[in-house]
């Protein structure tokens, strides 16, 4: 795999994604999230094997056991996770929302309409969960966005990634709006942080 031509094509698509996810709906967000939670807890058992690979891979690397226990998946955290998306289709949508309208002194009323950013990058460690809970809040909040999880919860991050591709396709919203560097190349992140053009902002997780 060539690295910065493939992270270059994961950042057009994010921006071409973005577009159309900056004006979908509130009922289409909350429908996405809606399916995907129902997708993650269908597909709980294949999450769970995927997860039982990272573990493994985990003992053999010796990793020490807080990190192990927040790489640590079950059935009572996957069900925790699906509800916490469920939470997030209550939530206000936060885009267009306008700020209360202030006089200046010239008569003008001035007011700040709250609008998506566009594509963010986010790079994580071990918790699997945090794939499920920033993909939640980007789609919600609009915006498209590029996870990169730690090598130690590839596996388990990419099952749950599957989920969420199905279900934004599934109702019809851009799979290209939520994306998982498909590679523990560390080479990755530096040619995602090179993508100023594409990503508009970087949040470095833990």
């Amino acid at each position: 795999m060539n690295i910065s031509s493939y992270i270059k094509n994961v950042c057009a698509d994010a921006k071409k994604a973005s577009g159309i996810l900056a004006i979908a709906t509130s009922e289409e967000k909350n429908k996405a999230l809606t399916t995907i939670s129902e997708i993650i807890q269908r597909n709980c058992q294949t999450i769970l094997n995927a997860n039982r690979k990272d573990l493994d891979k985990a003992s053999k690397n010796q990793l020490d056991g807080a990190m192990v226990d927040r790489l640590t998946l079950t059935e009572k955290t996957i069900s925790t996770i699906t509800q916490g998306i469920r939470e997030i289709t209550k939530l206000a949508d936060p885009v267009a929302e306008i700020s209360p309208i202030q006089a200046r002194p010239s008569g003008i009323g001035v007011a700040q309409m709250r609008v998506p950013i566009g594509v963010i990058g986010i790079i994580y460690e071990s918790r699997p969960n945090v794939t499920a809970d920033a993909a939640s809040l980007c789609l919600k909040s609009g915006n498209a966005v590029i996870l990169r999880g730690g090598s130690e919860s590839f596996f388990s991050n990419q099952a749950i990634g599957k989920c969420i591709t199905e279900g934004l396709d599934k109702t019809g919203l851009p799979p290209e709006a939520i994306q998982l560097i498909a590679t523990t190349n560390r080479d990755a992140v530096g040619e995602l942080l090179k993508q100023e053009e594409q990503v508009d902002l970087i949040i470095p997780r833990g």
